[in-house]
């Protein structure tokens, strides 16, 4: 049986229909960007995530894959996408015949990233969780009018870098932000993504890393 590559995922126009279609119901929605940059990046981070702390070649090509479908849900509907998600991502891998025990380590990977109701169950699923709720950023927001944003607005709008590294000899994984304050203060990151923060803590924990959050050079989780 041929393995399944993230060429072949990237490439598929049915999985590529359901991103676009389920970022389009989210703008209508007044959610932030989930289109392909959203995809790509969650995947190629939680790629080298796996690839640093050398997991096998094919454990970080089905964290790629995994990462590119994860939002796949959306489609559906916003509530409980993770878990449509899954159910989708099964149907679809299984048309393409990829091996079942991969499947399952895709799948369960992609219901468990939403923090509401996710848990790091195994490795890939811990990268995607890192990548996913490391990807905040301006670009994501989509209402161009700064009067009206709401606190989601203002706190994605106000990051101006963020990124997750992997320091190995350390047994790290620091998620690094520049915040414009005179945008949205510290305190507002926290306000609404603490829940995804202590997920992460609990990501890094199932890969033997420590979780650190470091917000304009101040060390504060």
């Amino acid at each position: 049986m041929a393995k399944v590559t993230f060429d072949n995922i990237k490439q598929n126009d049915e999985i590529r229909s359901y991103l676009e279609m389920g970022d389009q119901s989210l703008g209508v929605m007044g959610f932030t960007e989930h289109s392909f940059q959203h995809a790509f990046r969650t995947a190629n981070i939680a790629a080298r995530i796996l690839e640093t702390l050398e997991f096998s070649k094919r454990e970080v090509e089905l964290a790629r894959i995994a990462g590119y479908m994860h939002d796949i849900g959306n489609i559906i509907n916003r509530d409980d996408h993770a878990q449509s998600g899954g159910i989708m991502a099964f149907q679809i891998l299984k048309n393409l015949e990829m091996d079942s025990r991969e499947i399952a380590s895709v799948i369960s990977a992609i219901g468990n990233h939403d923090e509401h109701t996710s848990s790091p169950v195994n490795a890939i699923a811990a990268a995607i969780i890192l990548a996913d709720k490391s990807d905040v950023r301006r670009s994501r927001v989509r209402n161009r009018e700064f009067a009206t944003f709401d606190i989601h607005d203002r706190v994605n709008y106000a990051v101006k870098d963020s990124r997750i590294n992997i320091n190995t000899e350390e047994k790290t994984a620091v998620l690094k932000l520049s915040i414009d304050t005179s945008i949205s203060s510290v305190m507002d990151y926290f306000e609404i993504f603490l829940s995804r923060m202590l997920l992460c803590r609990r990501a890094a924990e199932f890969l033997d890393l420590q979780f650190k959050l470091i917000i304009n050079d101040m060390g504060l989780l």
